[in-house]
């Protein structure tokens, strides 16, 4: 028994000692001073080192496992990168190495391929280079606290640093993990004409690079572009002044790489103020808007300039019959690039046929006469610098301006009226985009904005002056954050501030009256949306919110809930139907003033919510809509319901009894929306159709419920282009019912009752222009020089027919006591035409 026990205490003995010696061998060494193994090297060998203490002070090693100085000293330099040269039998000297030579061979994540043609770069320096067919690579003198990133096309950037590769023997073994990344789903490829594109979202997205052609348009003009869209419209043929299902101008949100813009036109309204050439893509959200965005209540246009770094340098520059324009896309560097554009009109020293039509358009209501001078500009610029792979930052700056100088020569009179109207926009803002982890991205974005738009008049032989000022400044600081809780779902969370501060002010010398009002609104959001798509692509949609809180300094405080839905589902193969809501709110209106009106052209001036004379103005909307789509045929209807709640009447333009009372109503629409396309590699049909039933509600007024200013019942747009090589060809009819008008009380017209005396009315809007019809057509012609190099001619003409629309009708009363009649007509025949170089 003994001899028993005795066996098995020593056979335990020999496992434990055994795995002793095992742990000791297999575990990691404690490291030791460099300089007292140095020590022990000096004494056991009878030697000297000569070094600099800064060398080796702070540096640790293993013990060494060599029994030999020559095997010890390449150990010491292969774990150090410290170059040990021996002078004699006795002295050596150590030398720090300030470069490295480095080598490896790139494979993908599971180590299985090698990856040629991978990028890499040694930051700090001007070693750079890509991999060999095998994957390989190697560079020489390569400061050793150098950072060396690899990337290729589909995988993550991978860092790595030149210490790294000291203790190598052999070529270090680098994998890339594969890049995984959600890109929007585009249901229809190509919409109406190449370039726009319709999003699972229900927007709109427009790229002006990849345009095709429009009738009427020789160059893309994004803001004519979007009125091809259903329910979105201008009743007045201006592009600053589009109507997005029955809503005013000013409840459009319209953005500029992420900057509010106050100003959208040139040549009042006729011209966008957006170079094209430099607008990377445009989207169009009619209803369904995501919660990070705020205002709006009608509709939302967001812009965005260059987005990725250019490899190439490449730009372009043009003319037309109104302005030139040129533009670039300028690489820096590997990491940095700006992106400029300048567009200026030179109507100011020469008439065309364009010029002079627009003109009769401009100024056929005011008493300008065509002793006039008329210029505008614009001017763009962006610089992207990408800091590393996961962080990049970008800054854009867009200013523009509208100058007009006249006078007015009138009998009896010694001195001509004088006037001029500057209008301008200067913005700034800049975008942080940082990926985190592979899960969570944000976007920290700031703004600041400021419009300025002056009047002088001088009349009656110098002896009355009107100075007026409309001037807008406004500040925003925007952080969105995204996690992907999984796959296909998506958590988007965000906090937005915006102070918005407007003053308008009137001086006229005679008779004395001056008026300054201020106003300054403070605005904080935060928002929170949760996104899906569901793995077989039938379900995908958004549903969120955002908390305003809404203080202006002087007068309120107030939260505000917006619930958003967004939904799309395809309830058979190509079929599919969405479900869009949303509540939003605005502080920010233009008013109509037509007795301080700007010189009779620009009328339109921004005011901020009183919470009294004009409250927030809020919205709700819902839509349900229907789309069939195959490759050759896109058919979609959509029924929406919107009520608009907050406005004043005289945000609303009114001509009529109701233009001077200041009270506040409501407006509701009721409408549906209708199109179909045909197309294929060389042509695109569509025919469109938009019902409108747009009533104002004014509980305080006689007619509570009436006709909207806006009220256009029909719209049909009957267009297709073709090309044929290098010849695109457009034509379109467009047609719309006419809008409401007020005509005077045909019994009683005048009420001499009062003083002074005034028009009586018949009841509002119960009168209606006569239809409207215009038929437009355009071509341009592309002339390769090269593959990087091209010119493009182009002619356009808008209402070829050229026949006379009646836009709008009011009445005004003499100082005799008769009632004058005054007509907005639309433009007649205006041929345009361009030529512009792409390289």
């Amino acid at each position: 028994m003994q001899k028993k026990h005795l066996k098995t205490v020593s056979y335990l003995f020999f496992v434990l000692i055994f795995g002793l010696n095992s742990y000791a061998q297999n575990s990691p060494k404690k490291l030791v001073q460099l300089r007292n193994v140095l020590t022990e090297l000096e004494k056991t060998y009878d030697v000297k080192f000569s070094f600099a203490d800064s060398d080796v002070d702070t540096v640790q090693i293993p013990p060494p496992d060599s029994n030999s100085l020559e095997a010890i000293i390449k150990e010491i330099n292969i774990t150090t990168g410290i170059t040990i040269n021996k002078l004699n039998d006795r002295y050596y000297t150590l030398t720090k190495a300030t470069t490295v030579s480095i080598c490896g061979f790139v494979f993908d994540n599971f180590e299985e391929n090698t990856i040629p043609g991978a990028t890499i770069e040694i930051y700090g320096t001007n070693l750079s280079g890509i991999t060999k067919e095998n994957g390989s690579f190697s560079f020489d003198n390569v400061p050793i606290n150098a950072i060396i990133q690899i990337k290729h096309l589909g995988y993550k950037p991978t860092f790595l640093k030149a210490k790294e590769f000291i203790n190598s023997a052999e070529c270090n073994i680098v994998a890339l993990p594969l890049s995984y990344q959600e890109l929007d789903e585009v249901i229809v490829t190509q919409f109406l004409t190449t370039g726009l594109q319709k999003l699972d979202n229900s927007s709109i997205e427009l790229n002006p690079a990849k345009f095709g052609i429009l009738p009427g348009v020789s160059e893309p003009d994004i803001l004519q572009t979007v009125q091809a869209l259903p329910g979105i419209k201008s009743v007045d043929e201006t592009v600053s002044d589009i109507n997005i299902r029955g809503g005013t101008n000013d409840q459009n949100l319209i953005l500029w790489d992420g900057i509010k813009m106050y100003q959208t036109g040139h040549f009042f309204g006729l011209i966008s103020a957006f170079n094209p050439y430099v607008t990377e893509n445009v989207t169009i959200i009619k209803n369904g808007t995501s919660a990070i965005f705020s205002d709006g209540v009608s509709g939302t246009l967001s812009m965005k300039s260059m987005g990725k770094l250019p490899l190439n340098f490449n730009g372009g520059a043009g003319v037309n019959l109104i302005s030139g324009d040129v533009f670039g896309e300028i690489p820096i560097s590997k990491k940095s690039a700006l992106q400029v554009s300048a567009r200026r009109s030179y109507t100011d020293f020469l008439n065309t046929p364009t010029y002079t039509t627009f003109s009769e358009k401009a100024f056929q209501d005011s008493e300008v006469n065509q002793e006039s001078e008329f210029y505008f500009y614009d001017f763009t610029t962006k610089f992207i610098f990408e800091i590393n792979p996961y962080h990049k930052v970008s800054t854009s700056m867009i200013t523009m301006s509208n100058n007009l100088n006249y006078f007015e020569s009138l009998e009896n009179s010694t001195a001509p009226n004088r006037s001029n109207l500057n209008q301008d926009n200067f913005s700034i803002g800049s975008e942080l985009q940082s990926e985190w982890t592979g899960n969570l991205t944000s976007q920290l974005c700031a703004y600041y904005t400021q419009y300025d738009l002056d009047a002088l008049s001088i009349s009656n032989n110098d002896a009355q002056r009107l100075i007026q000022n409309n001037l807008v400044k406004e500040s925003n600081i925007k952080l969105v954050t995204n996690y992907l809780l999984r796959q296909n779902l998506k958590w988007t969370n965000g906090y937005e501030f915006t102070e918005t501060g407007i003053e308008n002010t009137t001086n006229v010398n005679q008779p004395p009256f001056a008026s300054n009002i201020k106003g300054v609104i403070r605005k904080h959001g935060i928002f929170t949306e949760i996104n899906y798509n569901s793995k077989d692509e039938r379900l995908n949609g958004f549903i969120g919110g955002r908390l305003n809180y809404i203080e202006n300094l002087d007068t309120f405080q107030e939260f505000i809930f917006e619930p958003r839905i967004n939904i799309s589902y395809e309830l058979l193969p190509n079929f599919k139907t969405e479900i869009l809501g949303e509540y939003k709110s605005q502080v920010t209106n233009q008013i109509i003033d037509l007795e301080q009106n700007f010189l009779g052209i620009e009328k339109r001036r921004w005011i901020l919510s009183d919470g009294d004379a004009l409250p927030i103005t809020r919205s709700k909307q819902g839509s349900i809509g229907f789309n069939y789509d195959i490759n050759k045929l896109y058919v979609g209807i959509d029924a929406f319901y919107k009520e608009v709640n907050g406005i004043n009447v005289y945000t609303q333009g009114f001509q009529n009894q109701n233009q001077f009372n200041g009270e506040i109503g409501s407006y509701t629409v009721k409408g549906a929306e209708f199109l179909i396309n045909t197309k294929n590699d060389d042509y695109s049909a569509w025919l469109s159709y938009t019902f409108n039933k747009n009533d104002y509600t004014f509980n305080v007024l006689d007619s509570a419920t009436f006709p909207n200013n806006l009220d256009v019942r029909h719209a049909i747009t009957l267009a297709g282009n073709y090309t044929v090589g290098n010849l695109k060809i457009g034509m379109g009819i467009n047609y719309k019912s006419g809008k409401p008008f007020t005509r005077p009380d045909e019994n009683d017209p005048i009420n001499q009752t009062v003083f002074p005396a005034e028009i009586n009315y018949e009841e509002p809007n119960c009168s209606r222009l006569s239809e409207y019809f215009r038929t437009d057509a355009s071509a341009n012609y592309t002339l390769k020089l090269d593959d990087k190099m091209n010119i493009v001619f182009g002619v356009s003409v808008l209402n070829f027919t050229n026949r006379r629309n009646t836009l709008n009708t009011y009445y005004r009363l003499q100082d005799d006591n008769t009632i004058e009649t005054i007509e907005r007509i639309s433009l007649g025949i205006t041929p345009n035409a361009s030529v512009r170089i792409n390289f």
